[in-house]
């Protein structure tokens, strides 16, 4: 019988192994890495909460709760009630967002749907533009010329007030609503928009029935930035609110000066003893505003992922 052929290696398998092995061991180690990353920014957001946390819970001892919850900030003579600081920020925030939702989304409709594209084209770098402004220029130009203006036609002692500082934290988060919810209707396919228009629908009814449902989840996210942006604003408010913690009392305290959480850490945390009651304090209430905003961040993408659970349901 004749000898069997003796089985030889081809070179070039040899080299496709070893690429393989490694390609294979890279997409390991590339796996691993953005894991790690993305396990990292969780592990930061507990550090600061803690940390925050750590420093403020000691002021829970210190002070009694009903002088903690109380309506007077005066820490001066001991008097340590946040509620005023709070009450400020949700009314500056609140304020923001009535101003810079409609003008926000209205502009988003305008650029993704209406304006021809050389419009577009000019559109969107201003907004980019607007949204990187420093906002201590924001606050200069309020002082300057917002502040002024408003003590003139509303005939306010003070043109410094929460009306002025929800004005320009609207302006602050009108450039994060456009941008991303310009996208999130960008992104809806050209077919929903043409089927609509071919069973009679007009530009409008397509617009409001077809395409802001589709890129609901979008436009919601966008709201929520938005208002994410103006909870955590600092020196516009500290410049043009008038830093009076004064406790809501009804919706004139719109036209009367006010101070937000953010503005009292700004403008104390660089006056106090490290350790003191006063220092602790300040460290609470910057876990309290953590935690507003991981709560509106919760809510957004709860309502982000109910919506998209929804639109699965009705594809399939």
């Amino acid at each position: 019988m004749a000898n069997q052929p003796e089985t030889s290696i081809i070179p070039g398998s040899q080299k496709r192994t070893a690429k393989d092995a490694f390609s294979h061991a890279a997409e390991i180690l590339i796996s691993a890495v953005i894991k790690a990353m993305g396990y990292s920014a969780i592990v930061f957001v507990l550090m600061i909460f803690y940390f925050l946390m750590s420093e403020g819970a000691a002021a829970i001892g210190e002070v009694p709760l009903r002088v903690l919850f109380s309506t007077r900030w005066y820490p001066i003579e001991g008097y340590y009630g946040i509620l005023p600081l709070i009450s400020g920020s949700l009314l500056v925030t609140v304020g923001a967002t009535l101003f810079a939702v409609p003008i926000g989304l209205a502009s988003a409709i305008y650029i993704a749907e209406i304006a021809p594209r050389w419009m577009r084209e000019i559109l969107k770098p201003v907004i980019e533009i607007l949204a990187g402004l420093p906002s201590v220029v924001l606050g200069f130009i309020g002082i300057i010329a917002l502040a002024p203006q408003l003590r003139a036609i509303l005939n306010l002692p003070t043109g410094l007030t929460a009306l002025a500082g929800s004005l320009l934290l609207g302006i602050i988060a009108i450039p994060t609503i456009v941008s991303v919810a310009e996208d999130a209707l960008d992104g809806v396919p050209r077919a929903y928009r043409d089927a609509s228009l071919a069973i009679g629908a007009t530009k409008w009814q397509t617009i409001w029935r077809v395409t802001l449902p589709a890129a609901k989840s979008g436009v919601l996210t966008a709201v929520m930035l938005g208002i994410g942006r103006a909870i955590g604003e600092t020196m516009t408010v500290m410049m043009v609110t008038g830093n009076a913690p004064i406790m809501i009392r009804g919706l004139s305290a719109i036209v009367m000066p006010t101070r937000t959480m953010t503005a009292t850490i700004a403008a104390e945390m660089g006056e106090v003893a490290k350790g003191s009651v006063h220092y602790h304090v300040l460290f609470l209430i910057g876990g309290i505003l953590f935690l507003i905003s991981l709560i509106v961040n919760i809510i957004a993408s709860a309502m982000v992922f109910r919506v998209k659970k929804r639109a699965e349901r009705i594809l399939s």
